[in-house]
């Protein structure tokens, strides 16, 4: 798949929200969302589910996000919902915002063999070095996507797992054409040689 050109290239944003790191256990996910994109079809599939988890959600992780124990009262255990993740991922580039939590859940099901992954931290940074904050919400308030995120997502906010995939996505998508990478190999966001990209540059 690296060597397919952008143009070509359907993408899968994803994003997990957690129950909060506790004193002697792991993490766990409560909320998955994703949204795809491709250049020709624009924004399809957007897709969320709560995720039941046996862990207490830490006092600060709800802060955050507003997922409680009653919104995964009914939720089904990420186990069951590899049907859904499977046909939202596979054969597609996978996309995430600082992508670290995203792949260490995904691991739950050992050799699933999603991606390439595309970072939109790690581009965001790379396009837009004299910005202090490339977090997801700064990096869209900064170039006003925000309002293209909520159409797609409308009444939710950032924290949910689907809007923050949706922002991704969204986000991915203005890289692709301030940059011009239509024509671009895939290759070029999974190791981004942005001398080329500010050639490009509108």
């Amino acid at each position: 798949m690296t060597r397919t050109v952008i143009r070509e290239t359907i993408f899968t944003a994803i994003d997990f929200e957690s129950a909060g790191t506790a004193s002697g256990k792991t993490d766990a996910p409560v909320q998955v969302g994703t949204t795809s994109w491709s250049l020709d079809d624009g924004i399809s599939d957007t897709w969320t589910s709560y995720i039941h988890t046996d862990q207490d959600i830490t006092w600060s992780a709800q802060k955050v996000h507003g997922i409680t124990r009653d919104d995964l009262k009914d939720a089904p255990k990420l186990m069951l919902l590899w049907p859904h993740l499977k046909r939202r991922l596979a054969s597609r580039a996978v996309v995430a915002h600082g992508h670290g939590t995203e792949k260490r859940f995904l691991n739950a099901f050992p050799g699933h063999g999603f991606g390439p992954w595309i970072d939109t931290l790690q581009l965001s940074r790379a396009a837009w070095p004299e910005i202090s904050d490339h977090s997801l919400g700064a990096i869209c308030q900064t170039h006003n996507l925000h309002h293209s995120v909520g159409k797609i997502v409308p009444d939710r906010t950032w924290h949910d797992a689907l809007y923050d995939a949706a922002a991704s996505i969204v986000l991915l998508e203005h890289i692709i054409n301030t940059f011009e990478l239509h024509n671009s190999p895939l290759s070029s966001l999974i190791s981004p040689d942005t001398s080329a990209w500010h050639r490009l540059r509108r």
